[in-house]
């Protein structure tokens, strides 16, 4: 399983993977004129591909030699872990029972790669990713690396996405082909803005087959609409 998702890592020079580091070189170019160190990628309902993408970014950003830490904030249906096949124990450990970050930080999982898994699943995910305890953990992240990617839960589904968007420098949208509605993805879109969040782009997900390679993936930037 492992290795068809992280096909950024097992097949460097396939299709997909040069899909990947165009999103990374369009968020480098997004932050030429503004910081962009901690980014957050959502999805409007699960199963769009949000996790699986969020993954493969952090591996790319990961080979252009910057020191990359990807945390999941998914805290009701976590999958980093299990798609890199390390420990769950993380970031709950570190909001609940106050463990710390270094002891929790999965350190070089792939070259230059930390993750932070979920931890257990708490009962209140929303009033964690809210606290000053999660804010003075991005602080952190801030601090030790150069680029700090957030996996967040679907924007539709729970609040959780909006409570911790705006602690982040911006958040890409993961939308699957056929997956939703005009009105489902303008309704995601409203959610997050009310919410402050700065919402970078939108990354088009699982394309019909008939295309060129079966699958493709777009960044748009700020000034296109969803």
């Amino acid at each position: 399983m492992a290795k068809t998702e992280l096909i950024a890592h097992y097949d460097k020079l396939s299709p997909i993977s040069e899909g990947y580091r165009a999103i990374r070189i369009n968020l480098q170019f997004a932050g030429a004129d503004k910081t962009l160190q901690v980014v957050g990628v959502t999805s409007s309902s699960p199963g769009e591909g949000k996790s699986t993408t969020i993954a493969n970014l952090a591996i790319v950003m990961a080979q252009d030699n910057k020191k990359v830490l990807l945390i999941d904030c998914d805290l009701r249906k976590p999958t980093q872990h299990k798609k890199f096949e390390i420990e769950q124990d993380g970031l709950t450990n570190a909001l609940v029972r106050g463990k710390a970050l270094d002891d929790l930080v999965q350190h070089d999982v792939f070259p230059n790669l930390d993750i932070l898994a979920s931890g257990p699943i708490p009962p209140n995910p929303s009033e964690l990713l809210g606290s000053h305890k999660m804010a003075e953990i991005i602080a952190w992240a801030r601090e030790h690396y150069d680029y700090v990617l957030v996996d967040l839960p679907p924007i539709l589904a729970v609040a959780d996405a909006a409570v911790i968007g705006n602690m982040v420098d911006g958040v890409l949208m993961v939308v699957a082909s056929g997956s939703m509605t005009p009105n489902e993805a303008m309704d995601a879109k409203k959610r997050l803005q009310q919410a402050g969040v700065n919402i970078l782009g939108v990354i088009l997900n699982k394309m019909p087959q008939q295309r060129r390679y079966g699958y493709y993936q777009y960044y748009y930037h700020d000034d296109d609409k969803l």
